[in-house]
């Protein structure tokens, strides 16, 4: 019975020493230096409800994998400002692989509470036809054991009289 039990721990550490081993094929490209960093792009903004006290938004977003091995992705922490006011920020912890030289897109929902910089974005508005400046940083969590994460941030304008139906 001693015999058995000392079988079953030398085993078990085998075992747990030898899946992080072979886990690290995958991730050979970080360490020789040849791994590219994806391209993550805000491809949607969904409004999904807007009331006075609470906005709820989802963010659809692409990876774009240019490596030769799979990404795992473990999330994204993430936030967006609309000139100088912080609308919202967060984090995801949704877990998916990106396909070698493949895409992904997946969905960030956000709730923002927009009340305290009501007269700052009444302001914005009152002058439909200017170009309202946005930014969205973030940062996406890579790979399993070893990640790496790579920083993104966007700018771009959008014009609120194309929002408004007539």
């Amino acid at each position: 019975m001693l015999y058995q039990a000392q079988m079953i721990r030398i085993l078990s550490l085998m075992l747990f020493f030898a899946l992080p081993l072979s886990g690290l094929s995958g991730c050979s490209t970080w360490v020789t230096g040849s791994f590219q960093d994806p391209e993550v792009r805000l491809v949607k903004v969904d409004v999904i409800r807007a009331k006075l006290l609470e906005q709820q938004f989802v963010l659809r977003f692409r990876i774009d994998n240019p490596n030769d091995v799979n990404l795992p992705v473990r999330g994204l922490a993430y936030t967006v400002h609309l000139n100088d006011i912080k609308l919202a920020s967060g984090e995801s912890s949704t877990w998916f692989t990106v396909p070698a030289h493949g895409h992904q897109t997946f969905d960030v929902p956000v709730r923002t509470n927009l009340w305290r910089h009501m007269k700052q974005i009444v302001k914005l508005l009152e002058k439909p036809d200017q170009p309202i400046k946005y930014r969205l940083e973030g940062e996406v969590k890579t790979g399993l054991m070893f990640g790496k994460s790579v920083h993104l941030t966007r700018n771009g304008e959008i014009i609120p009289g194309s929002y408004i139906p007539e």
